[in-house]
């Protein structure tokens, strides 16, 4: 059986197309466990990870006939959750490529990543409410934290689906490029990423995730780690050299 993602990689990237499109990438167990390995490759090997959809659609959903199927111990066990917390939590940032539908499952798994552009044919929101159940891998705060109570409400609670201009406007993406400059589009944004010293990344990252009561100590303790880092010395050298040159 084909796998469920198409995955190729770089020097200090990763790109991963969501790939069933006989069902618009809808997210089923395969694909959750295979992008689990993906994680797990990241977590030992750190580099930025763009995720992308094939077909035209980045991912209409999870899988309806599987989730139709699903009882109260597949919902504790967090199938989707799980999965999406260890995304958002992955050591690189994580740049989300949106085309089409981005919707239930595919909108969580948007929301978990670090960064969000999209096409003008892009559709996003979370339907679940209509389908009896609701959204419970991320959405429900998630969403809140980026695009606000109100507009959170509106698309949890009254299914409300953004387009494309209404996702920019509420800040959930970041910017709309041609479907067809999409992918260019996120390794630009990967590339601005790659110019940054990885360790400076990786820790702001964690220190921007961390809890409100964790600071300011927690940025006095990454900030002495990195002052002790050799790239701390050598890009500060290289920026006093630049400036005595002009």
């Amino acid at each position: 059986m084909p796998g469920a993602l198409n995955i190729t990689g770089g020097e200090d990237r990763v790109v991963v197309e969501l790939h069933r499109p006989e069902v618009r990438n809808a997210i089923d167990r395969r694909m959750v466990e295979e992008l689990h390995l993906v994680c797990g490759d990241l977590e030992e090997k750190p580099q930025t990870l763009i995720l992308i959809g094939s077909g035209g659609v980045f991912a209409s959903g999870a899988d309806i006939a599987e989730l139709r199927q699903r009882r109260r111990d597949d919902a504790l066990a967090g199938i989707n959750s799980t999965l999406f917390a260890r995304i958002a939590a992955l050591p690189m940032p994580v740049i989300a490529a949106l085309d089409g539908y981005a919707l239930g499952g595919g909108a969580e798994l948007a929301f978990a990543a670090d960064f969000r552009i999209g096409t003008p044919r892009l559709t996003i929101g979370n339907p679940e409410t209509g389908l009896g159940i609701m959204p419970a891998a991320g959405a429900t705060w998630r969403l809140k934290e980026l695009v606000g109570e109100p507009l959170a409400k509106e698309i949890l609670l009254a299914g409300r689906i953004l387009n494309a201009e209404e996702a920019l406007e509420a800040k959930l993406i970041t910017a709309i490029h041609a479907p067809e400059d999409l992918l260019q589009a996120a390794h630009a944004l990967a590339d601005r990423i790659g110019r940054q010293d990885p360790l400076a990344v990786r820790i702001t990252k964690s220190v921007f995730h961390a809890p409100r009561e964790a600071h300011p100590m927690i940025d006095q303790l990454a900030q002495a780690i990195l002052f002790e880092s050799e790239a701390k010395f050598d890009r500060m050298q290289r920026f006093l050299d630049r400036k005595k040159e002009s």
